[in-house]
């Protein structure tokens, strides 16, 4: 193959609206290597890691695993299983606390390790993948759990299948990591560089598109360099190192896309509806460990910084540990903790303990100091400066959003485009009058879901209805069409034929009638004297004596005769 293009210094790269320039804070944590996490003796497994359905247990209490044994499988298309990320015993399954904003518990699996950390046996290696069906890769990704790593957390193997009628021409990775504070996409890009190319490589050929683009944030000359170089030497040509525009929040989607190629992907549409696909790094690397070493996703790089802790750093986490140990290991809390966010500071949501565990899509635990993550100052009325509109990067109008959804007015939400925020923070940051408006988007968002499910159960309901009302409806209908057929087929019988059924009508009317009169004709059985009352016994009487009084009559007519 030729040479992969290096030179990107004369390519056009196009600017999205809004945005904002953000202190970096970003050396902290890359000052260390990239190293493993230690084994914790418990791991915690929440049965919902991603997007879509939860996953369903397959293992039971007390039951040993193995390092890479599917423990829950997925339910429906967009679903991922969760694999053991080490040898133990399964200790609980059981409502625990989860990371969520919410701080509510959630299903998980809990495996106290072995130490011994043991493989169990894997798939085969596709090493070949140039030759698989992408069919043979999609079900590879899924079947090995791999999500997006950039936080979404949304199942890799559908956004692998966009379908026939979104031909997809290239591929984009997303190592621009703009947020603040996380660095584990840069500390992947810099020192693991050759798990992303061979990914970008694996994506290309699932996805039948003609070329890649790695964007990078150009505050990363390291990272943009390492993948430089191990391009190069994979000499694959449809793979592009990209340096972008330091930006919050250039690592946007459907942002990033318009820095690199200057098309915007369409309101309420996704980027595949013109030909994009858009995959985190760190996502790219874990569907190259499924495919070419058929290891599931088990462990991801944490960012763990901030003030509050001692030394800041990014570790190679196996899911399910809790966050008290990476703590720990990192020198444990300062004096200057006053928040435990997962996240980074504009994205990222406060835990209310450390005792939840990491997840596929934690990609940063920030020990903020009082100084970096204040309080927030008391909202006051809105003053309509249009600030939040200035920097918004998908081009909304936040201001009105924020009065439909405080009126909780819907539909007027998703007429402004709600489902478009990206939940950035932007508006929130710039805005002097101090109001959470992302807050308020969530808000709306999460109630606009809960009416679709409810509006979705009640259509449910009345198809059903609908149904069983024309169900009943045809099968009169093919009663009455049966008796209508055998009414004709006897009016256009032969005269024999009618005879013969007449015949038979009138012998099964006579049967009728003579067991009519049998019945009628038979002696009413004496009941048990002793049981009567007088009254009944009296009843009897007479009914004897008008009987014996009609036979003799009967004698009488028949003596005259």
């Amino acid at each position: 193959m030729a040479a992969a293009r290096s030179d990107t210094a004369s390519r056009r790269l196009w600017k999205f609206h809004g945005g904002l320039h953000l202190a970096e804070n970003k050396a902290q944590s890359v000052t260390q290597p990239l190293r493993p996490a230690a084994l914790p003796k418990r791991l915690i497994l929440p049965l919902q890691q991603h997007i879509g359905e939860s996953a369903q247990p397959l293992v039971q209490v007390g039951q040993r695993v193995l390092k890479g044994e599917m423990l829950a499988r997925p339910q429906g298309y967009i679903s991922a299983p969760i694999h053991a990320p080490s040898s133990g015993v399964v200790a609980a399954i059981g409502e625990l606390p989860v990371p969520h904003p919410s701080g509510l518990e959630g299903l998980c699996i809990v495996i106290e390790t072995d130490g011994e950390d043991r493989w169990g046996r894997l798939p085969d290696a596709i090493e070949a993948f140039e030759k698989c069906a992408p069919e043979v890769l999609r079900e590879r990704v899924r079947s090995a759990g791999v999500v997006g790593l950039g936080g979404a957390a949304f199942p890799s193997s559908v956004k692998l299948n966009p379908g026939p009628d979104h031909p997809i021409h290239t591929l984009i990775l997303n190592g621009a990591e703009c947020e603040p504070y996380i660095t584990c996409d840069q500390m992947l890009m810099r020192e693991q560089p050759e798990r992303v190319v061979s990914g970008a490589h694996v994506l290309l050929h699932a996805l039948g598109a003609d070329r890649c683009l790695i964007g990078v944030e150009d505050n990363k000359p390291e990272a943009i360099q390492a993948l430089k170089r191990a391009v190069a030497a994979a000499g694959v040509a449809s793979l592009e190192v990209v340096a972008v525009p330091t930006l919050y929040p250039s690592g946007g989607e459907k942002q990033l896309i318009q820095i690199l190629t200057g098309e915007e992907v369409p309101r309420h549409g996704i980027p595949a509806q013109i030909g994009y696909v858009c995959h985190n790094v760190g996502t790219a690397a874990a569907i190259a460990d499924a495919v070419l070493q058929g290891t599931p996703l088990v462990s991801r790089i944490v960012t763990v910084t901030g003030e509050g802790v001692r030394e800041a750093q990014n570790l190679e986490v196996l899911i399910g540990t809790p966050i008290s140990e990476l703590i720990a290991e990192c020198g444990g809390y300062t004096p200057e903790v006053s928040r435990l966010i997962l996240g980074g500071p504009m994205m990222g949501f406060a835990l209310h303990t450390d005792q939840v565990p990491i997840t596929k899509a934690a990609n940063c635990v920030f020990a903020a100091s009082l100084r970096e993550a204040p309080a927030p100052d008391p909202a006051a009325p809105c003053i309509r400066c249009g600030e939040c509109a200035r920097v918004c990067p998908a081009n909304l109008l936040p201001q009105q959003l924020y009065w439909y959804a405080r009126a909780k007015d819907l539909d007027k939400v998703q007429d402004y485009s709600l489902f478009d925020c990206i939940e950035c923070g932007c508006c929130s940051y710039v805005c002097p009058s101090h109001i959470p408006l992302v807050q308020y988007y969530r808000f709306a968002k999460a109630e606009s879901w809960a009416r679709e499910q409810e509006r979705s159960k009640s259509d449910h309901a009345r198809q059903r209805h609908q149904a069983r009302l024309q169900r009943l409806e045809r099968l009169e209908k093919e009663r009455k069409a049966r008796l209508r057929r055998r009414k004709e087929d006897l009016d256009k019988a032969p005269s024999t034929e009618r005879s013969s059924e007449q015949t038979k009508q009138a012998a099964i009317r006579a049967a009728i009638e003579r067991a009519k009169a049998k019945k009628a004709a038979q002696p009413v059985q004496p009941r048990n004297v002793d049981t009567l009352t007088p009254e009944q016994r009296e009843q009897i009487a007479n009914v004897e004596a008008r009987r014996r009084g009609g036979d003799r009559r009967a004698d009488t007519a028949g003596r005259e005769e």
